[in-house]
């Protein structure tokens, strides 16, 4: 997938940007947390996360 639009799924649906490149595991259900107390927390632990992995 084109990093593009992985970036763009990050900012937008941050779980699912972590489900992809993590897997069901301790940082999805952290970036769910985040994503619950504040939107913009879990999209940069999202961004974080993908670009980490470069």
């Amino acid at each position: 997938m084109s990093t593009l639009i992985k970036i763009l799924i990050a900012f937008f649906l941050p779980p699912i940007s972590v489900l992809m490149t993590n897997g069901i595991g301790i940082q999805f259900l952290f970036n769910i947390l985040l994503c619950l107390l504040f939107y913009l927390p879990g999209s940069i632990h999202a961004l974080y996360l993908l670009l980490r992995d470069r």
